[in-house]
């Protein structure tokens, strides 16, 4: 026997009972014990744990014709909080949940010009936070943080400030935080989020694609209920894919990326030169498409067609069940992904299930899943498992 093994076995187990009154909430000792196929003994045993660390409240008594009324189970969802952070490009959006992911509070603030200031204005964000959850058993159980960029085992490898073009891969973040708060750090590129926040929150698929389309194109991927970051975390940057030989410069060396024609500025640039006005915002674009002129549509028929190669090219892949599209374009016109189902024309794109998303911030809502699934010790999406259950 492997030294060890009846503890794993007892971590697995305790584990899986958790899951499972997390999933099916109320339940009773019993259904728990039928549906994992565990002694009641066993059950009993787990389930007096997870009521002295207050994970598990018991909530009255299940009807039944026959014996004794057996006692039901209620995950404690508001025995702790967490904080999920969108560190974007020019907006840190905030939000702060129960263990369960329902919102408690949700704050914004302005990227500071200075990249030094980062830390300084994520401690006060918190900080502001953190007094709503004085009354909870654990307060805050972690923190996650998305960027835009590169993230290699919690540590970004590569990131910049909109500001400033700095790179702020520099700025230890974690150590910071987690030395002013005593609470786990951590730190996830965006589109990864983005797919876990899909994933958990909105899909039924083991395989899922979130196209996040914003000031940068990213890609995030769930494939067989394993979040996939390639290499040292650089999967996802599909906005470097080449799409145009020897088209636009690209900040990246090269030419003709798919982010210069289909992230946010680009589009935008592109609207400004047609219709000779400086400095168009998105509100410009939206009430040009909605006025129906001319150039608006064929920003917009570009959009359509660069998304579409986009989604054509993961399609054929890695063939994942659902695509996710997460940009302001299609969650103001949801018809747009209509107009890229329809140019779809191979038999492999046409066939799959593509959506706007519909989360507010899907970002937000993964770094949260990552903060609590890393409290409640279930298996994180980066670790091959052969049944991933979604955790809210």
């Amino acid at each position: 026997m492997i030294r060890g093994s009846k503890e794993l076995i007892r971590n697995i187990n305790c584990t899986n009972v958790l899951e499972e009154i997390i999933t099916s909430d109320p339940i009773s000792r019993a259904f728990l014990a039928k549906k994992l196929g565990l002694t009641k003994a066993t059950i009993s045993s787990i389930v007096q744990d997870l009521l002295n660390q207050k994970l598990v409240l018991e909530i009255g008594s299940d009807e039944t014709k026959f014996g004794r009324k057996p006692i039901l189970l209620s995950f404690n969802q508001k025995a702790g909080y967490a904080i999920s952070i969108d560190l974007g490009d020019t907006i840190i959006s905030a939000s702060l949940t129960d263990l369960r992911g329902e919102a408690a509070q949700y704050k914004s603030i302005q990227v500071p010009e200075d990249p030094d200031k980062i830390t300084e204005c994520l401690v006060e964000l918190i900080q502001s936070m953190e007094k709503l959850t004085s009354n909870s058993i654990y307060g805050i159980v972690g923190i996650t943080i998305g960027i835009h960029g590169v993230v290699h085992r919690n540590r970004i490898t590569y990131a910049k400030h909109f500001a400033s073009h700095s790179d702020i891969s520099n700025i230890d973040l974690i150590n910071k935080l987690e030395q002013i708060f005593q609470i786990p750090v951590y730190i996830q590129n965006e589109a990864n989020l983005s797919a876990i926040g899909e994933y958990t929150f909105k899909s039924t698929y083991d395989n899922i694609a979130n196209l996040n389309i914003h000031n940068t194109v990213s890609l995030g991927m769930v494939l067989h209920n394993v979040l996939y970051t390639g290499n040292n975390g650089y999967a996802g940057s599909i906005g470097h894919m080449i799409v145009e030989p020897d088209g636009r410069q690209c900040s990246c060396g090269n030419h003709g990326c798919l982010e210069q024609y289909l992230s946010i500025p680009s589009l935008l640039q592109d609207y400004s030169e047609k219709i000779h006005v400086p400095d168009v915002t998105l509100a410009d674009l939206f009430q040009g498409y909605e006025d129906k002129t001319p150039e608006a549509f064929e920003i917009m028929d570009q959009f359509v067609k660069y998304a579409a190669i986009c989604v054509n090219n993961v399609m054929n892949l890695y063939n994942p069940d659902y695509f996710v599209i997460n940009c302001a374009l299609t969650n103001r016109f949801p018809s747009l992904v209509g107009k890229i189902q329809t140019v779809l024309n191979c038999d492999l794109g046409s066939q799959k299930k593509i959506a706007a998303s519909s989360l507010n911030n899907s970002v937000l809502y993964g770094g949260i899943c990552v903060a609590v699934r890393e409290f409640l010790h279930i298996s994180d999406f980066t670790q091959a498992e052969e049944n991933t259950a979604h955790l809210f």
